[in-house]
């Protein structure tokens, strides 16, 4: 009974010293301590550390014993999650807050007393010698890394009520995104053991961060499709806690309106990812199997593992510690750029900075006219796509100092210039590519820049947001991320000598897109430009009104002329080598109305459909040498 006495002494002076700055605090504290005798030990030591930080005003409706008992150890038990699942706890979360939001009321500049400038980094032409080299490098490295995916939301904002990752990347297969995913790994890890000298890791590891949104639906996805193809313990899903929501400045937890007993939680951002893996145990079981490479990719990219091999090459050529992928961007772009900060103390990091406060740090360091295009036409400073290679090892031993705690930001949203009350209750954020921020000016931070076209087409935005883009800008909608896919496909195998006629331009769901031919391949046809070049002859030529499926590891194409729609399937053990003339009605692009509510989001989001009219079909179900 002493820890309950304490409590109640501790309520005591907290409701008189708290009753002046607000007056519902005095009858707070009393409800709580009429309650203590149905709160355990540990629940009476939350109550207290709620307390001490300020949160008294969350027991000032609480009922008399015995009314909505249940309901007051549910909440005791989401403040045991939100306590737990927080490095150092609710209240250094509590804490962090104040003092990020006593920043925020002052406007202090997060980058005062720090200098820009472009940092060192690898910067890739698709195709030449040089780019070729490090795909090569890192194909044979691949054996050595594992890859965490990092889902946690839903596609609500792009018009699509499930998951992201269920979400088709193109309309030809149907294929979602986390099964282009796990078959682009898998034929990585394939390719990868059969260029090994020495021990092979037999499977690359993939790790998922999912949320309380998406948690289920994602083993469902994962279980019915007997997980693409992968092993089932290859794929660890991490689950992502969310955190509390702040009412004020004073970082007072928001109650939910609709549950006094409830505080109102949001997701904390994709940066928990470091905190979960160091908590997991998962990077020491993966550094005793020789893992050397962690690789951090989003949910929706359908081009991302076009890039994954030469990023990895240079990794492993640079000896980089982290290596941030990015993609050129224009000056002024709405896509942060990886910077390299000197501070007047000397301190320097290498990290993503916003768009929106680039510019001004460069105008208020010296270069007035800010963020601006250089020789190239593009910006010095190259696009931040969020894919992180880490090397594990001094991965390890930073999150042995951290945690895995990344550097939080909070964007409140005030009612008005006195930034003295919210628009709606807010929380601390963190980002996955914030990383770097806590490391050693000895650490090796680089990037390695490639083709936009080749790397990034990220599907995050409705129709209707897309729509209203500026022209030129790109959507990162369904509809151009499917168009990039393709535009991708048929530069590589334009680069290879195949003969593929520019796009034409069609307008979809009000987006206006170039529209290539609609030719796609399995990622164990050809994971690097190298695998395209000995799998296509120059004599190849394809239609812009084309469509081509690649379904096969062994396939040829050797001076095919193709008008139409042709779809190849073959088991790996069948070499097939296919030619000649291929002509049919093919497969058309279908405009659809965005509101047909008749039809499924899937296609209602991309604002087309393919009907599928003629094509020819080639299965090659045995092994064997074919020709067509």
């Amino acid at each position: 009974m002493a820890a309950v006495g304490e409590t109640a002494e501790k309520i005591s002076s907290l409701s008189i010293k708290d009753g002046s700055s607000n007056a519902d605090l005095a009858a707070s504290a009393p409800n709580l301590q009429k309650n203590l005798s149905i709160l355990s030990a540990e629940q009476i030591e939350l109550a207290k550390m709620l307390l001490d930080e300020g949160q008294s005003h969350l027991f000032a409706h609480w009922s008399e014993p015995g009314v909505d008992d249940e309901e007051k150890k549910f909440f005791f038990d989401q403040i045991t999650r939100l306590n737990s699942s927080y490095p150092g706890g609710l209240a250094s979360y509590i804490r962090n807050a104040r003092n990020l939001l006593a920043d925020s009321k002052t406007g202090k500049n997060p980058f005062d007393g720090f200098n820009p400038s472009v940092p060192s980094g690898e910067v890739l032409t698709f195709g030449d010698d040089n780019f070729v080299k490090f795909e090569e490098n890192g194909v044979k490295e691949a054996k050595n890394a594992a890859f965490v995916l990092v889902a946690g939301g839903l596609g609500e904002r792009l018009g699509y009520s499930g998951i992201k990752l269920a979400l088709p990347s193109e309309s030809t297969t149907g294929a979602c995104f986390l099964q282009h995913y796990i078959e682009s790994i898998l034929a990585l890890q394939d390719a990868s053991c059969r260029l090994a000298q020495g021990p092979c890791q037999s499977q690359i590891p993939l790790v998922i961060m999912t949320s309380d949104d998406t948690h289920t639906r994602t083993v469902d996805l994962l279980e019915s499709n007997s997980y693409f193809g992968m092993k089932p313990t290859q794929v660890k899903l991490l689950k992502q806690e969310k955190v509390a929501c702040l009412d004020d400045n004073d970082a007072r937890l928001a109650v939910d309106p609709q549950n006094k007993y409830k505080i109102q939680t949001k997701p904390h951002g994709h940066g928990d990812v470091h905190s979960l893996l160091y908590s997991s145990g998962l990077l020491d079981t993966w550094h005793d199997a020789g893992v050397k490479w962690v690789l951090f990719f989003q949910d929706t990219n359908g081009l991302l593992f076009k890039a994954i091999p030469a990023a990895l090459g240079v990794s492993f050529t640079k000896e980089y510690h982290v290596n941030s992928l990015a993609v050129r961007r224009k000056a002024k772009e709405a896509i942060g750029g990886i910077t390299k900060l000197t501070h007047t103390d000397g301190r320097t990091m290498v990290i993503n900075v916003e768009y929106n406060q680039l510019d001004p740090l460069r105008r208020a360091t010296g270069h007035p006219d800010g963020d601006v295009n250089d020789e190239t036409g593009f910006s010095p400073f190259p696009g931040n796509i969020n894919q992180l290679i880490l090397a594990l090892d001094p991965y390890i031993e930073e999150l042995k100092k951290t945690r895995g705690a990344i550097k939080e930001f909070v964007n409140p949203k005030y009612k008005d210039s006195t930034k003295t009350a919210f628009k709606s209750a807010t929380r601390l954020e963190c980002m996955m590519q914030d990383y770097p921020k806590t490391l050693p000016p000895s650490a090796r931070v680089g990037f390695t820049v490639m083709d936009t076209w080749l790397a990034y087409a990220p599907v995050k935005n409705n129709p209707e947001d897309a729509a209203k883009v500026p022209k030129g800008n790109p959507y990162h909608s369904a509809t151009s991320g499917e168009m990039a896919i393709y535009r991708a496909n048929s530069l590589i195998l334009r680069k290879a000598g195949a003969q593929i006629p520019d796009p034409v331009v069609q307008v979809f769901n009000g987006q206006e897109v170039e529209v290539w031919p609609r030719i796609t391949w399995k990622p164990k046809w050809a994971l690097i430009f190298s695998d395209v070049k000995t799998k296509v002859n120059s004599g190849c030529s394809i239609s812009q009104q084309s469509s081509m499926i690649i379904n096969g590891q062994n396939v040829f194409l050797q001076d095919l002329s193709l008008d139409g729609a042709l779809v190849i399937n073959s088991v790996d053990e069948a070499e097939v080598k296919v030619s000649g003339c291929v002509q049919n009605k093919g497969w058309i692009l279908e405009p659809v109305d965005y509101n047909d509510s008749s039809l499924s989001e899937e296609v209602r989001i991309r604002g087309f459909k393919i009907e599928k009219v003629d094509q020819l079909e080639m299965n090659y179900a045995e092994p064997g040498k074919f020709s067509f």
